[in-house]
């Protein structure tokens, strides 16, 4: 058997209305971080991703008491200890555009749609909406020719995209993370079939419903590309493509499952409950599963996760906490309800520890998935009692291909733009863009 196919970085497998596309993998070459590249090797790309949680923190249990490195964990952080060197801590930024500005109540749409564009909503219930660009589709409009997909955009609560939905804005702002441009605000995929078959899924809707009647797997339609190739390379390659399309088989077996229990009908005369059911755990966790994917097949290098919408008032009940989300948030610093925030805040960071464990999981040349990401987290108010749109709770994980040193608490000046931030992970992009929404610099510091 030979060892020495040379597979090009964008092969993929195929069958009927199915693609597949690989990790990568020895016979495409070497791999190396985007610092350490050569003419002679392969740069590993560097990702970027943006998650979002909605109604800010407890603050009090967010922020590390000390700055720089060697600073405790507080209370909230506490599940990210097994990925503390790959932690960056930042407090100081603020989204300026999410206040009122003379626009008075609706502090929750403003504070996603402005977390990401730094520029501030119109305010309308009606079709002329206007914002800005945001980030992650300056990335895509830059790099997208690149991948396959130019950006992902998921979350795991649906959202209507008109009528008002939080004092006189239109309900897209509080449920839009993503804007293609100032008008163009671009809807989020919260059906993680859907988004299986957007990463892997090729022809028609007749192709599409063939292959569900079948009841064959995205593997099974490309067994045939798959036996040639695992023929052809490395055993170490044949290891890879095995633990990968395990992934791909363990993420299907799931959305399958979930498939296969639809929430009960209440019997007549009984009001069905409103909390959310134990499976709200794996949706995020699958949400962030195929996330991954995407960035271990290159099959794009951005995403956004709106991980529930800005104002949402789920309850928790899973986990102890019957109340709304957002009533909870405006705890008139009762001690009750900042613990029961605090509770919530807890479950969302494990679920984040779980996105960056699944990152860190995955090898990739000469180090992790993760080392070539920057995954950004945070949410675009800080106490949601006051409505405060600065001293934000934003984290970044991983190491940007080398060019982030983690570990690290990093205080900003009072005011400093949030949007700072997203210019200097561009720059990580090796996207040169002069401003971006309100920002009035590059933030420093991410190197050490």
């Amino acid at each position: 058997m030979s060892t020495n196919l040379q597979v090009s970085r964008r092969t993929v497998l195929r069958g009927l209305g199915a693609t597949l596309a690989l990790p990568w993998l020895e016979a495409m070459g070497p791999l190396t971080s985007w610092a350490a590249g050569t003419k002679e090797s392969k740069a590993a790309p560097n990702r970027m991703a943006f998650i979002y949680v909605p109604n800010g923190k407890n603050m009090k249990l967010w922020t590390p008491a000390t700055e720089g490195a060697g600073f405790e964990l507080p209370d909230l952080l506490k599940p990210l200890a097994p990925h503390r060197d790959q932690l960056t801590v930042l407090t100081g930024l603020t989204a300026d555009k999410a206040r009122a500005h003379g626009d008075g109540g609706g502090d929750h749409a403003r504070a996603l749609t402005a977390f990401l564009t730094g520029a501030q909503p119109r305010k309308t219930d009606g079709t002329d909406i206007r914002a800005g660009i945001s980030v992650d589709q300056v990335v895509a409009s830059r790099i997208g020719d690149q991948t396959r997909l130019p950006s992902l955009e998921i979350g795991c609560e649906s959202g209507a995209m008109a009528g008002n939905c939080d004092s006189g804005y239109s309900c897209l702002y509080s449920s839009t993370m993503s804007w293609r441009s100032a008008t163009q605000p671009l809807p989020k995929e919260v059906n993680p079939k859907l988004v299986f078959e957007r990463l892997f899924s090729a022809g028609s809707v007749k192709e599409r419903q063939q292959r569900d009647a079948q009841r064959k797997s995205v593997l099974d339609l490309v067994r045939e590309d798959y036996r040639e190739l695992q023929g052809k390379v490395s055993k170490h390659d044949q290891q890879k493509l095995d633990e990968y399309f395990t992934s791909v088989r363990d993420i299907e077996q799931r959305i399958e499952r979930a498939g296969k229990f639809p929430e009960p009908k209440a019997p007549a005369g009984v009001t069905a409950p409103t909390g959310i059911p134990a499976t709200y755990e794996e949706h995020i966790r699958l949400m962030g599963d195929l996330m991954a994917l995407a960035f271990q097949t290159d099959t794009t290098r951005v995403c956004t996760f709106v991980i529930a919408n800005e104002g949402s008032n789920k309850p928790y009940s899973f986990i102890g906490v019957r109340e709304g989300h957002h009533d909870l948030s405006h705890h008139g610093n009762d001690a009750a309800k900042l613990e029961k925030i605090a509770e919530i805040n807890r479950f969302h960071i494990r679920q984040l520890a779980y996105l960056v464990g699944k990152l860190k999981s995955v090898k990739e040349g000469d180090g992790t998935l993760l080392d070539h990401c920057m995954i950004a987290y945070g949410s675009g108010n800080s106490d949601g009692n006051a409505h405060n749109h600065d001293n934000l709770p934003v984290l970044l994980l991983g190491q940007g291909c080398g060019t982030i040193k983690p570990g690290r608490h990093l205080v900003y000046p009072k005011e400093t733009p949030l949007n700072n931030l997203w210019l200097a992970m561009l720059d990580r992009m090796s996207i040169k863009v002069h401003s971006l929404g309100d920002s009035t610099g590059t933030l420093t510091g991410l190197a050490g």
